[in-house]
């Protein structure tokens, strides 16, 4: 029965997850217990553990979906900034060869890819950087930040962003070449386009 009920509270939480990193709850829905677990097919305490966990991650406040105000989405990328731009520089000086690979093949990838698998891989190549700050605060704050970053990364990727892989490219480059003041910056000035170009969407 336990297992049951994992694989249920699984379900309802991919699959509100899914319809708010998509838009189809869009920001500040109200959550219906009783309409959700109908609409999913589970009982209400699946649904229930479901939102209690999209609130952890910050994607429900209140039993609502979130709509990030400007000042929200600064600091979201701010935390970024910080932690990201001191693991690139950290990647710069410890990243191993196999792992410089990856993150090649991740570019790679989202040169091809369908939204889905773009998202997924610029995913991967942030991950990968993240891992070498070394620090496991920071990397718990990042994956904290999960669901939040995806949907910012899901709308950057479906609005067609210029410039993205090639910034990757660049900071990719940075690591390779052992340039950790450089690979700070070019990931600090990534994140930055990043939200500007979020905020210009959600305007």
């Amino acid at each position: 029965m336990e297992q049951h009920a994992g694989t249920a509270q699984l379900l309802a939480y991919e699959t509100i997850r899914e319809q708010i990193v998509t838009g189809s709850y869009p920001g500040g829905m109200k959550l219906v217990e009783e309409r959700l677990a109908e609409e999913i097919g589970v009982s209400r305490t699946p649904i229930r553990e479901a939102i209690r966990r999209l609130e952890q991650e910050g994607l429900i406040k209140r039993k609502k979906v979130i709509k990030p105000t400007e000042q929200d989405m600064r600091h979201i990328f701010q935390m970024r900034m910080l932690i990201e731009s001191h693991a690139a520089k950290m990647a710069a000086t410890y990243m191993v060869e196999e792992d410089i690979e990856k993150l090649k093949a991740s570019i790679e990838q989202a040169k091809t890819g369908t939204h889905d698998e773009i998202v997924k891989a610029n995913k991967r190549f942030h991950d990968l950087i993240v891992k070498e700050s070394r620090n496991p605060i920071m990397i718990e704050t990042v994956d904290k930040m999960q669901s939040i970053i995806y949907l910012f990364s899901r709308a950057v990727v479906f609005h067609k962003r210029p410039f993205l892989l090639e910034e990757h490219e660049q900071i990719c480059e940075a690591i390779r070449n052992r340039e950790i003041e450089e690979a700070g910056r070019l990931m600090e000035q990534h994140l930055k386009a990043d939200l500007e170009f979020t905020l210009n969407i959600v305007k």
